[in-house]
């Protein structure tokens, strides 16, 4: 059994954290790394760490991400909520802020040996309180595709509306169609056409036109939207 040294038991802190989700390989997943001493050795956990005090809570969890796991290409960076249970770090009083970060597609950061990227619909047993921040941080986003133009922190500078399809599909966990996708997203003035066209290989059908976000920071495009499953009809 661990045991709370008297000089921690007595000392509060204010730590961040951030569930760091990106597209890969088809899936949603999360960047995790894996603690190495006791409380939780073994288990597998948010990266973040203390705030310090010359510095703000959005400024503690960049220099955490850089520092521990060498992640720098977050499109998108939100608080997204404070957990305060005083049981929820056995150590010591610790109240702890996440952030949601967002990694576009085609980014692909050189994460430290002990640090890995996990489906979240699989996640391994994470320590502390991490794994309902992390399903929180998933349903915020998945929220938010719906009535923003957070998609662009998801994908590449450019794409096609197959591509785009996919990513939202991977975020969202239920088939989006392309087609519905790409007029929502039009007629909310929210892509624009490049110009240019795609081809995928010899024998590879009609070129896919390409398109780009038209702004690259978050925007309220419909309060009211909702990206729903698709109806099953028997």
């Amino acid at each position: 059994m661990y045991t709370v040294p008297d000089s921690q038991a007595k000392t509060a802190v204010h730590a961040v954290l951030a569930a760091v989700l990106q597209v890969r390989d088809g899936r949603l997943q999360a960047l995790l790394w894996q603690r190495g001493r006791d409380p939780y050795a073994g288990a597998w956990a948010l990266p973040g760490g203390v705030l310090e005090e010359d510095e703000t809570l959005e400024e503690s969890v960049l220099r955490h991400l850089a520092d521990k796991v060498d992640v720098r290409e977050v499109a998108h960076l939100e608080q997204l909520e404070t957990r305060s249970d005083p049981e929820r770090n056995p150590v010591r009083r610790e109240l702890a802020t996440a952030f949601l970060g967002l990694v576009p597609s085609d980014a692909d950061p050189a994460v430290p040996e002990d640090t890995r990227w996990h489906p979240v619909d699989d996640l391994p047993g994470l320590a502390y309180d991490h794994e309902p921040i992390l399903l929180a941080a998933r349903e915020r986003l998945r929220g938010k595709l719906g009535y923003t133009n957070l998609g662009f922190a998801l994908a590449p500078e450019t794409f096609t509306m197959a591509e785009l399809r996919d990513l939202y599909t991977a975020a969202l966990g239920h088939a989006v169609s392309a087609t519905n996708l790409q007029r929502v997203l039009l007629r909310r003035e929210l892509l624009q056409p490049t110009g240019t066209l795609r081809r995928y290989g010899r024998g590879g059908g009609r070129p896919a036109a390409v398109y780009r976000f038209g702004t690259r920071e978050l925007e309220i495009t419909d309060q009211f939207a909702v990206l729903r499953p698709p109806t099953i009809t028997r």
